[in-house]
Parts: structure tokens; sequence; C-alpha cells
């Protein structure tokens, strides 16, 4: 059988030992035996995160970690900050209205990154403002924010720094104290490398201090229902909790410590540059900067003379290797290659010599090979193919 390499912005390959966990036997969810489990797995998550805080898994994807840190840290008619450059961002300000909250957008042009110095401005201009959202790594424009430098902003105001970190956490700089952040969300099935269906959420005490405060919270994503049955023995979940996905969480956290957080976020930072050079090499353009350019993600611009389904459905059907297309306005005008979790140079070297191949059948360039020979000289310069 002939599988498919993805290539996408999550989810993700997983680890053989990340699917052998979820073999396990299911146990129940309110013993001994899962209750150390899942202290075992929120602690690598707040390792993680780079946080003293507690840590808590919600089954649900990395939206139903977004929502719950707006929901329970804003109150109805209070006013929140959402920085929107993405579809995520626009998640965001989306999850905000939603919940009765007055969006104050934020608005940076798609395939750009907000400056600490507008985030400086808006909240000057509005001190009403209770909160910021920010997405660190905009997968549908391949653009990662500022959250260090924002984070140093924020130093200054009483609003709280709600972070997503969905497709960043594990292949980009996080660090949730240094960053002073104070509510941090991710996803499962990006950077970690397990399987979709997990959410993971961090608050500090000021978070905390300003969830007491929120009268009308939701029910399922409660976060002081979670910390109250967190802090039982065993260590529970409020709701029936998907055991079988936590043993495959903690198993790609096991997976993430053993090649250690510093190695792996280098890793996926050499990626994307070698990345970025053999799409240039093939003759293609970068959505985004190069300065404000994914980790986890690279963009690229269509070329002109081929579609979405030359270049994504040739990948695909031809040669097994699947690419992630633009959204909403940006559909069909550029394509998107996730280089996160597990992949390292072969899964790119397949890829380029894919994309490569199938740009040379389109007669849109003469060498197929320029992608993968960019991508080695990427490797070789910088001596990293002894570490693949």
């Amino acid at each position: 059988m002939n599988e498919i390499l993805l290539m996408l912005p999550g989810p993700t390959t997983a680890d053989p030992r990340v699917l052998q966990a979820m073999s396990k036997a299911v146990v129940n969810h309110r013993g001994d035996e899962f209750g150390e489990i899942y202290t075992e797995t929120t602690k690598l998550m707040s390792k993680t995160f780079q946080t003293k805080n507690d840590s808590y898994i919600l089954t649900g994807s990395g939206t139903s970690a977004m929502e719950a840190a707006v929901s329970n840290l804003v109150n109805r008619g209070d006013k929140i900050l959402n920085v929107v450059g993405g579809k995520f961002g626009e998640r965001f300000a989306d999850i905000s209205k939603m919940h009765g909250i007055e969006s104050v957008q934020l608005d940076v042009e798609w395939g750009t990154a907000v400056t600490p110095d507008l985030v400086e401005e808006a909240l000057e201009k509005d001190e009403d403002i209770k909160a910021i959202t920010m997405v660190h790594n905009e997968t549908s424009t391949g653009v990662a924010a500022p959250i260090k430098e924002v984070g140093e902003v924020m130093k200054n105001h009483d609003a709280l720094f709600i972070v997503d970190t969905v497709s960043s956490l594990g292949g980009d700089y996080v660090d949730v104290d240094k960053y002073h952040i104070d509510a941090c969300v991710t996803g499962s099935q990006k950077c970690l490398a397990a399987p979709p269906g997990l959410a993971a959420i961090t608050f500090n005490d000021d978070a905390w201090a300003a969830c007491e405060k929120v009268e009308d919270n939701n029910y399922y994503l409660n976060m002081p229902k979670y910390r109250a049955n967190g802090n039982k023995d065993p260590a529970q979940t409020p709701y029936t909790p998907s055991v079988s996905l936590i043993y495959a969480l903690k198993a790609a956290l096991e997976v993430l410590h053993e090649e250690g957080l510093e190695n792996r976020i280098e890793r996926h930072h050499t990626a994307a540059a070698a990345s970025r050079d053999a799409v240039k090499a093939l003759g293609l353009e970068l959505f985004p900067d190069e300065a404000v350019s994914s980790a986890t993600v690279t963009a690229v611009k269509m070329p002109e003379g081929a579609n979405d389904d030359q270049i994504r459905g040739t990948m695909l059907n031809k040669y097994k290797v699947q690419l992630a297309g633009g959204q909403d306005h940006l559909k069909g005008n550029i394509f998107r290659i996730g280089h996160m979790g597990v992949i390292n140079y072969q899964e790119l070297a397949i890829t380029f010599t894919a994309l490569g191949l199938t740009l040379k059948g389109l007669g849109l360039v003469e060498d197929a090979g320029a992608g993968v020979a960019a991508l080695a000289n990427h490797y070789i310069k910088f001596k990293l193919l002894e570490k693949v």
C-alpha cells in the first residue's frame, strides 16, 4: 500500500510509539491508573509550555482551548483586543463575539506580522481592554508573530495576554513564563505530533484571578471545573476524556523531550530555512516576508501558469505527497508546505523532489532537481545531515 506523505500544517505524522500507545487497554478514567497517566501528561505539557503553572488537557481540537481561554477570562460586554492577520486570528474574534464580548480588532495584512508598537498603541488608546488574543503561528499565511516582544509590552498593561501556540509549541520558541503569557493554548496534532482530538491550556495566577470574576462561564469548557478535578486524588477531568488519545499525547511528549525541546525547535527552524532555500531555487516566491516566516509551515505563491489542482493535485495523485492549499481569499493563490512534528530532511527531500518534478512536468522549470539540491546544500552548509 502506498501511504500518503503528509506535509500539512496538521495533522502530522505520528511516531510509531505514539500509535502503539493508543492500542493499550482503556482504563477507568476515574481510577488511580488513569489519574497517574493524566498527571504525568499534564506535567509534561507544562514542561513543554515552559511554565511553572499547571496545564490541563481538553478533549477537543485546538479551537476548544481557544474558546476556553476567551470565555473563561473575559466577561460578556467587556472588550477584548483580537489581533487578526489570518484565519485563526479571525477565529479568536469570532469566538469573542459568540460569547458576547466586544471585539476590538487589530487588523494586519495577511502575510505580515503585527508589531509590538501597534499593540502598544491599541492598548493605550483603550484602557478598557481586558485581554488581547494573538496567534503565534498563523498557518493560513505562514507568518510567525513576535510574541516575546509583545510580551514585553504586556508587562506595562493590565490586560491579559492570551496566545494560541497550536501550531508552534514544540516547533518554535515558546516560553510562557518568560514571555509574560497569561493564558496559552495548543493542540495535539501539530508540532507535538500526536493524533488530532486533544488540546491543552495553561493559566497563570493573573488569569485565574480574572477567571474568578467571570460571571457567565460555559459548561463543558469550564476551567474552574478542570482545576478542581485536576486537584483531586487521583487527578481527573470534569467530563469523560479521550483516554486513548491521552495515552498517545503522553507518548508524543515523551518522544519530544527525549529529543530535547531545544533540539526539536532547532530542527524545525532548520527545516524552515532549508525549505525556503528550496522554494526560491525552484523559482517560486514565498508568500510572507522571510523576516516573519513561520518555523513550521512555508507558504508559497502559486506560480503563474499553474493552478491548485495542477500543483497540489499532481503532488498527491502522482507522487503521494499531500500539501495544503490556501484559505479564504488565498484559496488558489498559495500552497502551504508543513514541516512540523517528526518531519526531517528525508521527508523534505521527497517533497521537493516531487515538487520539482511537478513543476518540470508543467513546463515551469528546467531543472527539476534545483529545489532538492538547495535543500541538501543548506543541510550540508550547516553540517546538519549527520543529525538527521
